[in-house]
């Protein structure tokens, strides 16, 4: 049984594109988790902030007794952890779910010691553990936020028992009421205007990596697409090359035999299908070089305007056209790598404008910033909307065949993975252009 080596080849790019899906997704995760710290580390900030003043106010304006010494341990213990905090996530960029629970972990410890030493319970601010909670339930899995839950609660019936009570000033004991009641409103404030603050930026954060997932997961779905195509071309190719050999042995007989060597249009005839028969076998055989080859490994070294002109050239040749126009606008010459991938690219789009356009085409190209603009033009019937708004996805086409539309889809893939980009437009005068940009540096020696 003889194996397709461009067949393994082909799923071994499968498998390498779908664990590749997994660890840009990993990686868009962690990126994401990292913003969420950075936030967290900001909201640590301003907590103190509003710690720190919460704790002026109490001692000086409402002559509450507060042990300020050990106050002040958990708020420079508080300062310490975010300081390091800054340091390690300034340098480190992958944060994981279990990081941020500790984080938030450590913030609901520093708020329960701050209420123990501030009446427990009594203290209006306690219910500063609803802001952890829903903190908690945005940047969390679901087992980290109930364990949270869990320990929150745990620690609001520990603070009705064991706390350093608040001690008042004999003239403010009966105003105890209404002191509680403004801190209730404080903190209410100070919870409303933190959550919309700080939650607003959280979920833009999580709205940017659904959004990068999601253009992650399209990419990769294209690119396993192409892989498909690729491998059920290279299968094909590999198929098609004995009957193309018996075809080419019994035209040539044919050509020796005195009833066609004879009649001189049935031999042009015969001499045309052995052209067309020897590009169908140079075809099959680029496309089993190709899915047989890693890329660059049947790459060809020439310059920028020598490929470009042999393109030019070898289309004219073997496509019948009336008026091909080709304007090459590059004055200064570089040394290049072309494949076959890129060549076939650039004939895809050239073939597309044949089609609509049998009798005119053109091909522009340009250099302008290291970039290489590709233009190609026709005077068809131009693109649909549909299709100018969908460009570049598989199987839409105008063409009304099955399988039809999977050309300009594999040049915007191409194109995209040397970092260029292909747009197109109906033209005013009738007709449609294509073009492609390619930055230099993705083909440059």
């Amino acid at each position: 049984m003889t194996v397709n080596p461009a067949r393994q080849t082909n799923e071994h790019e499968i498998q390498t594109q779908q664990k590749r899906v997994l660890y840009a997704a990993s990686d868009y995760e962690s990126s994401a988790g990292h913003k969420n710290m950075l936030q967290l580390i900001h909201l640590r900030w301003i907590a103190m902030l509003g710690q720190v003043s919460t704790i002026a106010l109490a001692t000086w304006v409402f002559e509450i007794k507060l042990p300020l010494l050990q106050i002040s341990y958990v708020i420079a213990g508080l300062i310490a952890f975010n300081i390091a905090s800054h340091l390690r996530w300034h340098e480190e960029v992958k944060v994981s779910n279990k990081e941020l629970f500790f984080a938030l972990l450590i913030d609901v410890s520093i708020l329960t010691a701050q209420l123990y030493l501030s009446g427990g319970t009594s203290n209006p601010f306690a219910f500063l553990y609803l802001l952890q909670v829903i903190l908690s339930a945005v940047l969390l899995e679901a087992w980290s936020t109930w364990l949270i839950v869990a320990i929150t609660g745990c620690c609001l019936f520990g603070l009705s028992l064991f706390y350093y009570p608040l001690v008042l000033p004999p003239d403010h004991i009966d105003s105890m009421p209404g002191l509680y009641q403004d801190g209730m409103i404080i903190c209410f404030l100070v919870n409303a205007a933190l959550l919309v603050f700080f939650l607003t930026r959280i979920n833009d954060n999580l709205s940017s990596r659904d959004a990068q997932l999601a253009d992650l997961r399209q990419h990769a779905s294209e690119e396993e697409h192409i892989v498909k195509m690729g491998l059920l071309a290279s299968g094909a190719a590999h198929e098609l090359g004995t009957p193309l050999a018996t075809l080419s042995v019994i035209v040539g007989d044919w050509r020796r035999m005195p009833e066609f060597s004879k009649n001189p249009e049935l031999l042009e005839e015969i001499n045309e299908m052995q052209r067309q028969l020897q590009r169908c076998k140079s075809i099959v055989s680029s496309i089993l070089l190709s899915a047989g080859e890693a890329r660059g490994e049947s790459s060809v070294k020439t310059t920028l305007n020598t490929f470009l002109k042999h393109l030019a050239d070898d289309f004219k040749a073997t496509r019948p056209i009336q008026t091909f126009l080709f304007e090459n606008l590059i004055k200064e010459d570089v040394p290049v790598v072309f494949d076959s991938a890129l060549k076939q690219m650039m004939c895809n789009v050239l073939d597309n404008a044949l089609e609509a356009s049998p009798n005119w085409l053109s091909l522009t190209v340009s250099s302008t910033d290291n970039l290489l603009n590709i233009v190609v033009s026709d005077r068809g019937p131009g693109f649909l909307p549909d299709i100018l708004e969908k460009l570049g996805q598989p199987y839409q086409s105008t063409k009304g065949r099955p399988g039809s539309g999977l050309g300009i889809f594999f040049v915007v893939n191409v194109a995209r993975k040397l970092g260029g980009s292909v747009t197109a437009r109906n033209l005013e005068q009738g007709g449609a252009a294509v073009k492609i940009v390619l930055p230099l540096s993705a083909i440059m020696l």
